[in-house]
């Protein structure tokens, strides 16, 4: 009997483990528009694919079925959000997933941060993690933007460091940027708790994984910062008037499961508000 019972147990394990493994796999497309109200003429559209935790240890999908997923949709500019891998063996593995979004041909090019599994490399394999991302036509921002101009209006590119790992330098990655619209990519969303001061039209982040392993509730994010104990780990969210959506990224750590989660490639389509004031800190 007590045999009989351990075999039951573990059929349903391995049942529990297999579909948790294959939810991996499923992987959803989310398709989100902001500002889409004041969308004419005057106001152009910039067409944002955010890619957020790759995490290539564990990830479900192949550099050919990404690009078969995506190569119909028009493509202004690739926003990755940090956390690409942990160990120097795996940045090879990086290689064919840059070529793929490569060859989508977004008009305004591809940007990355870095996030707090990054930082784990040792500085010599950090630095190469960046040296293969700018080979590929990457340009990396660490506390620091960039500048973009989308039919006549300004975009500035505002790439802050990973919150989590205390690499963040707002007023560094705020200089010299001119009126416009904002848009902010960073790792760990936490940051937009201590932004009340720093503008910004349209934050993209991830770090959560949405929980990744839901039971019902994600409790083991309850140290990843007060977003994670609001329970705001994924979606669309306000803060202080100002969106920002984190993602549930599109690998998995620890173990290449996901429990009332799901792998995430997200859409989004800005339409472009042009400033009449420099967004800079408050004093």
């Amino acid at each position: 009997m007590k045999i009989l019972f351990i075999s039951f147990i573990a059929i349903i394990f391995y049942y529990f483990i297999n579909k948790a493994y294959k939810n991996t796999k499923d992987i959803v497309i989310n398709r989100i528009k902001i500002n889409n109200e004041l969308f004419n003429e005057h106001h152009p559209k910039l067409n944002i694919l955010q890619l957020s935790d790759l995490h290539l240890e564990n990830i479900s999908i192949s550099p050919d079925e990404l690009y078969e997923m995506l190569k119909d949709e028009p493509l202004d500019l690739i926003a990755l959000t940090g956390d690409f891998l942990d160990r120097k063996r795996t940045i090879p593995k990086l290689v064919p997933y840059l070529k793929t979004l490569n060859q989508l041909q977004a008009k305004y090019g591809i940007y990355a941060v870095l996030g707090n599994h990054d930082y784990v490399l040792h500085e010599k394999d950090l630095k190469i993690l960046i040296e293969t991302l700018e080979k590929y036509n990457c340009k990396v921002l660490q506390n620091e933007n960039d500048l973009i101009s989308v039919h006549g209006t300004w975009v500035n590119i505002i790439g802050i460091d990973d919150f989590s790992t205390k690499r963040s330098n707002m007023e560094a990655s705020y200089q010299g940027i001119k009126p416009g619209t904002n848009l902010v990519l960073t790792h760990d969303p936490n940051i937009v708790l201590h932004m009340k001061n720093f503008h910004f039209d349209y934050l993209l982040a991830g770090h959560f994984h949405g929980g990744q392993i839901c039971y019902p509730k994600a409790y083991h994010l309850a140290k990843m910062g007060k977003l994670a104990r609001m329970n705001i780990i994924k979606g669309f969210h306000m803060q202080d008037g100002k969106p920002f959506y984190i993602s549930e990224g599109l690998g998995q750590t620890g173990v290449n499961i996901r429990v009332g989660s799901r792998p995430e490639i997200t859409l989004h389509e800005l339409t472009l508000v042009m400033a009449d004031r420099e967004a800079i800190k408050a004093v």
